[in-house]
């Protein structure tokens, strides 16, 4: 990879941060290791990590809460771990900002190609023929993965800036899940198409609920679209 990229493990099993410890290493990646809620909180702050690997079920200030803490003032990728995978803890991942999960027991090496997968989504240029759209007061800016509203900062995932970037390319235009799913996520996310209906909906709740002259349209048993009001 291009830059050594610095990565903050959060879980409560040495066994874990010392098995992710190696194959990191081995790929040139640095890293640092917290092991309860409230020290996983302190180091994304003074870390500044470029990815979080964020157990659930934390010890103390659990993962949801400390993903809730990072997601108020950083957009840092963050894959989320889950001992269960049932689907409630996959969607609540989703719903808390996170851009992947993985269920343990898992594979290192997994873990590895998914910290990869997203690092390269987020992290590198994109060569968009677009990069900046700007409908009415609502700004996407796919360079520097930020969306203004009226000049203010909404606080997205860059999860979110990828999708509302790719409806709003094409107004008008329906995308059903599988094909959000492929052109955002790529063929390295094991996910399935209810993480796209969990960003949509996220994606919403940042929006103007009224009065804009844009929204994303739901067409039921299809998928979305941005449709832009004359």
């Amino acid at each position: 990879m291009s830059k050594t990229h610095h990565v903050l493990i959060c879980d409560d099993q040495s066994i874990i941060h010392e098995t992710l410890r190696m194959y990191l290493e081995a790929e040139g990646f640095t890293h640092v290791s917290a092991y309860d809620g409230e020290q996983a909180v302190t180091l994304a702050q003074t870390e500044q990590p470029d990815l979080i690997v964020l157990d659930l079920m934390m010890p103390g200030v659990t993962g949801t809460d400390v993903c809730k803490q990072i997601r108020k003032k950083s957009s840092v990728p963050i894959i989320m771990l889950t001992a269960r995978g049932e689907e409630i803890d996959r969607i609540l991942g989703l719903e808390l900002g996170a851009d992947d999960y993985i269920v343990k027991p898992f594979s290192p090496r997994e873990v590895v190609a998914r910290i990869k997968a997203v690092l390269r989504r987020t992290g590198e240029p994109r060569r968009e023929d677009v990069p900046v759209i700007r409908y009415g007061g609502l700004e996407i800016n796919l360079n520097h993965y930020e969306v203004r509203m009226d000049q203010a900062v909404l606080p997205c995932t860059p999860k979110e800036v990828e999708i509302l970037h790719l409806l709003a390319s094409h107004p008008g235009q329906v995308f059903d899940r599988e094909q959000i799913l492929s052109k955002v996520w790529g063929y390295d996310y094991f996910g399935d198409t209810r993480a796209v209906d969990t960003q949509i909906k996220r994606i919403r709740q940042k929006l103007p609920q009224e009065g804009a002259p844009f929204a994303i349209r739901t067409i039921y048993g299809v998928g979305y679209k941005f449709e832009v009001n004359p």
